[in-house]
Formats: C-alpha cells, structure tokens, sequence
C-alpha cells in the first residue's frame, strides 16, 4: 500500500467540519480545477503566487506541479506538508504546514488557499486551526509562522483572531513591484491559552521519522 512506502498518506486531521489530508491523484486533479476557476478575484492579487496569470489549466498545473515537488523534494530537515481540505469528500483548498530544521528550530510557517466559491464560510479559519493543533499539539512546535500582504484583509483578520503578533515585514518582488508582507508569529503560549474545537490527528506516529522527531 501506498502508505507503507510514504506514511504520510495516512495522516489525516478532522476538524467539526473538515478533512485535511494529503489528496490522491484523482482528488488531486479536483484541486487543481478548483485552483483554477479561481482563488481570488480577478481585481485582486492577495497572494505572491499568480494565481490570476494565464488560464485555467495553467493555474491548475501550478497546484499539480507545487504538490509533487513537495513529495519529491521531502527530507526530515527540510518538509512542506500540503493537505488538501474536504468537506464531505468536496475539494475546498490546500493549508500547508512547512519546516527546516524542526527539531532543533521547532517552529513551522503555515500557508493555504480555498476556492473561491468555498471563501466566506469558515472554511480557512477552521483548517488553519486543524494545521496548527498538528503543529503544537502533535509535533512540538513553539510557534507557528505566517507572512501575509498588508492589504489582504481577510487573511490578516483569520490570523490576528487566532492569536498571531506581529513579527516584522518581508519584501518580494513582483515583477517590477516590491511587495511588502506583514510577518506574523503564533507562541505556543498564546496558542494554549485559546478555547478551539475538537481536532483529532491520527496516523502520525507512522510519520514521526519523516518529521524528523
């Protein structure tokens, strides 16, 4: 079985509401479609990737080729985890847990992207809160990262609700455009002083070697 070989394929966190895993192809293919009718609107550019650039097949080959680098290029000093996020089976996003020494430095940066016909729902809050009680929770984590543009709006809102405190800026190049992020960080302190819902994990003491623990 495919798990045997890569153990991370049966990790699998459920919040009230959601699944988050590591999509099998078909679902994989579902993902990317839905990457490609759009995650934002065409007016606006919250994230650095280019989401609007090209069309549909080609922002769905960016989910297909961002997947299978994360796979290929997995060692336990250096891992991206992209977990698809389903509601009832239905493909609604990818959250991304991602980490370089994670034993020594023990903290993890979280990204994630839903559909947009899925956006206003709950859905990013709920498994943002999923990725995270993997991260403190599971696997040890002091604090969780995130880098958010200033003017996405929604995004900042999600993380300030959850907890994160501001932890400086970082520039990016868009072409000719720099870009400015807010950086922002979640302590475990913080973290365990919140009232969140029931989250479960299983299937991550097969992966513990993978995460470098």
């Amino acid at each position: 079985m495919l798990v045997d070989l890569w153990p991370q394929f049966g990790l699998v966190i459920r919040t009230p509401r959601l699944e988050l895993r590591l999509p099998r192809e078909e679902e994989l293919v579902a993902l990317a479609h839905l990457a490609g009718r759009g995650v934002h609107r065409p007016d606006e550019r919250p994230f650095l990737t280019p989401w609007t650039d090209g069309g549909p097949e080609d922002r769905a080959r960016v989910v297909l080729r961002g997947h299978w680098s994360q796979l290929a290029g997995w060692r336990p000093e250096a891992w991206q985890l992209g977990l698809g996020v389903f509601l009832d089976g239905d493909p609604l996003g990818v959250v991304t847990l991602r980490a370089r020494d994670f034993p020594v430095v023990r903290e993890a940066t979280t990204a994630s992207w839903l559909g947009l016909e899925h956006q206003g729902n709950g859905y990013g809050t709920e498994a943002r809160i999923g990725l995270l009680t993997l991260a403190f929770d599971h696997l040890g984590a002091n604090a969780a990262l995130t880098e958010v543009f200033q003017d996405n709006h929604a995004s900042q809102g999600v993380s300030r609700k959850l907890g994160y405190e501001p932890d400086g800026i970082s520039v990016d190049a868009r072409g000719d455009e720099a870009l400015v992020s807010d950086r922002l960080r979640l302590t475990r302190q913080k973290w365990d002083r919140q009232q969140r819902p029931t989250v479960t994990v299983d299937g991550l003491a097969a992966c513990r070697l993978a995460f470098g623990l």
